[in-house]
């Protein structure tokens, strides 16, 4: 089996409301899909969500970055993943963002050849619950509080609240939420570098009579040095994102003690090939992780799904951006119900497709 063709496409779908973060708001999921097509007739598909002030990548990089990894995967075989990864980043460095797109459609061509579920074919089961979580955007207190109710009233399960402003406003953000939501439902705090070291460590400990499941990257992610510190004086679990984009990353932050907990996204590691390194490791050394993602819409976060259902180490999921989406134009994959279980589809690969009316308004690119 040869790749004999691929397309990509600039796929910008609207929030519903902005998703505001320390590091900015997003108001569009600026996403790319890729599909890439073999000659037995079997055609994957793969998305990613490139994150400016994350990942330095954006739609427009993407779409150019991708046309050279289609032109070097022309002709290659995709089963063949090791040997692909090894030619997308022998053509052009980082980028993680687009390759992880190229790795998805990949993974799916494999599976389906294998005619099993992506979950199945790289060792997994589906006995797992996976339920997502759902997040309050950082901004005005009030307005955090009512989301939160608001959340609960739907039903969720789990609440991710944004921070990272200041130890005094973050603190009030979460008692607030806490008398508003009462001490029982599961609450995350994604700081997103937001900290310097003793502000951390200072709000972590102010942090700890609410109840706090971990939180995430507190301080700047080029500041990992800093890390076994506050872990070490912090209350609640540390858990590395931005810090930990791929498995050598993962094996530095084991190396120094620095973190509990791993957060896996593909849009960091490059894609699946690299996320299993990471697992591997977590899985020798006892570190319990996340699967979550970026603006991915269901496409993407059906794969991080699957990808959830490889290891009894990965018991966190925050996959609840396709929520936040205006429209939804993925057929099949990954579904929700109202408490935010996820269900991960059991068909050949990925189980998912895009809708063609959906793909030919946009623009698009096609390497052949």
């Amino acid at each position: 089996m040869q790749i004999t063709q691929t397309t990509i496409y600039k796929s910008p779908i609207k929030l519903k409301e902005p998703f505001v973060i320390s590091l900015g708001p997003l108001e569009y999921a600026q996403n790319i899909i890729v599909t890439i097509e073999t000659d037995n007739g079997i055609t994957g598909f793969g998305e990613c969500s490139p994150f400016m002030t994350i990942n330095g990548e954006s739609m427009d990089t993407c779409f150019v970055v991708g046309q050279y990894l289609g032109k070097i995967l022309k002709g290659k075989k995709p089963l063949d993943i090791e040997g692909c990864s090894v030619a997308m980043d022998a053509i052009i460095y980082g980028n993680s963002s687009i390759k992880s797109a190229f790795d998805m459609a990949l993974y799916d061509i494999a599976a389906q050849e294998a005619n099993q579920p992506l979950y199945a074919f790289l060792g997994g089961n589906n006995k797992k619950v996976l339920t997502t979580d759902y997040t309050v955007s950082i901004g005005d207190k009030d307005k955090m509080v009512a989301d939160a109710i608001k959340i609960k009233d739907r039903g969720f399960q789990i609440i991710k609240v944004k921070l990272g402003e200041s130890k005094e406003k973050d603190v009030e953000r979460i008692r607030l939420i806490r008398e508003a939501i009462g001490m029982d439902m599961p609450l995350r705090i994604d700081a997103n570098q937001g900290w310097d070291t003793e502000e951390a460590i200072e709000t972590l400990n102010a942090l700890a009579p609410y109840n706090i499941q971990h939180c995430e990257e507190p301080i700047p992610r080029w500041d990992f040095m800093e890390l076994p510190k506050i872990r070490k004086q912090s209350p609640i679990p540390i858990m590395a994102d931005e810090s930990c984009c791929d498995h050598h990353d993962a094996k530095r932050l084991i190396d120094l003690k620095a973190v509990d907990h791993f957060n896996i996204k593909l849009g960091k590691s490059s894609g699946i090939f690299n996320a299993l390194k990471i697992i591997k490791l977590a899985e020798q050394t006892g570190i319990k992780i996340q699967v979550g993602g970026f603006l991915e819409s269901r496409l993407g976060f059906t794969a991080s799904a699957h990808l959830a259902l490889t290891s009894d180490n990965i018991i966190y999921c925050d996959f609840d951006t396709p929520l936040m989406f205006v429209e939804d134009p993925i057929i099949g994959g990954i579904s929700y119900d109202s408490k935010g279980v996820v269900t991960v589809p059991d068909k050949p690969g990925l189980g998912v497709a895009v809708d063609e009316k959906y793909l030919e308004q946009l623009t698009k690119v096609v390497i052949n």
